[in-house]
């Protein structure tokens, strides 16, 4: 069968804080709170829309009333919707690697707790969407650390796990991996909110240049 690979996208694929952090900010200047700064945003993304509001609301004063963070979620991505990847950038290594693993006959899928419809509008933003037999995003749910999450986006691109192999830059990415039952390598460069050496993923890399070498000693 087919190689799969399975990706993470914020912090694995992209550097999307900058927009982020733009959007965010946006909404809290409009409930008069204080703004974040980058390193801020990079500790709160990772774990979908919903978890990064009430993140920030913590980080910047009150806690969100519960019947309020929909509503805000929504301005939110609003002003996301708008610039969504003014300051974004893919990482070094992305195209060049992804190109390489489909030429290798690979299937290659994204697992990611951004939302489904501001991770197709990035991507395309990009122009990272070709490369995906399937994009499964934070409206799953069952979502990371789920390992149900990993495994519904291997069946929408007919892989199997024991195919599998799944890429990601933090703990609740090992943990899903984990819980999906396949290897996982993880990234240096990303937004782990540990060092990451203590996310004991089967693989660490420092460059994209080294996942081919990785994922051959994982997937012989």
């Amino acid at each position: 069968m087919a190689l799969a690979v399975v990706f993470d996208l914020d912090g694995t694929l992209i550097d999307s804080a900058p927009d982020v952090r733009a959007a965010l900010n946006r909404l809290l200047a409009e409930e008069g709170r204080p703004q974040l700064t980058l390193p801020q945003v990079q500790e709160l993304v990772g774990e979908g829309a919903r978890p990064l509001i009430e993140r920030a609301w913590a980080a910047t004063g009150e806690s969100a009333a519960a019947d309020a963070v929909s509503g805000l979620i929504e301005r939110y991505l609003g002003h996301y919707r708008a610039h969504p990847a003014d300051h974004t950038h893919i990482y070094d290594g992305v195209v060049a690697l992804l190109e390489g693993l489909r030429a290798q006959g690979a299937l290659l899928g994204i697992c990611t707790n951004k939302p489904s419809g501001m991770t197709g509008i990035v991507l395309d933003a990009l122009d990272l969407t070709r490369h995906f037999r399937a994009v499964v995003g934070g409206d799953h749910p069952r979502r990371k650390p789920d390992g149900d999450h990993i495994l519904e986006t291997l069946r929408r691109m007919d892989a199997k796990p024991e195919d599998a192999v799944y890429v990601g830059d933090s703990i609740t990415d090992v943990q899903a991996a984990r819980h999906a039952g396949i290897p996982v390598v993880a990234v240096d460069w990303g937004y782990a909110r540990m060092p990451v050496e203590k996310l004991r993923a089967d693989r660490l890399i420092s460059h994209f240049r080294d996942l081919t070498a990785a994922i051959g000693e994982l997937r012989p």
